[in-house]
């Protein structure tokens, strides 16, 4: 153990005895764990901040939209405001398809490499 670990497991301790960690908010209760186990472990502190920070990737932002959009469409009586959110709505769509696609996309050039550098190595 390093010195920095050393005073920081003797700080922890003090407090312990002292009782200051005693009566903190949710004290007793079970920790609320995500499970980011579909997450590379080099991602999963980055991912965390973003979530802890209220931003959603790309693609679940245009999700969001689409379905706001859908219930505007649902509670409106001008045709013509109908009509332009239904142009958005059509776009968001577009946009959410190709973001999927491009997804797709990716993974299908992922296992390709995959597959070639198996072959490179011995044919795993």
């Amino acid at each position: 153990m390093d010195i920095f670990a050393l005073l920081a497991e003797n700080k922890i301790r003090e407090a312990m005895e002292k009782g200051e960690f005693n009566n903190l908010p949710g004290s007793g209760q079970p920790l609320k764990l995500d499970d980011l186990s579909h997450v590379p472990d080099d991602l999963r502190a980055g991912y965390r901040l973003l979530k802890n920070a209220g931003v959603l990737p790309e693609e679940l932002e245009i999700k969001k939209e689409i379905i706001t959009l859908q219930k505007l469409i649902d509670y409106c009586y001008d045709q013509d405001e109908k009509r332009q959110l239904t142009k958005k709505l059509n776009e968001k769509i577009l946009r959410f398809n190709i973001l999927m696609e491009n997804r797709k996309t990716g993974s299908a050039a992922l296992s390709y490499y995959k597959q070639k550098i198996y072959s490179k190595l011995g044919g795993y």
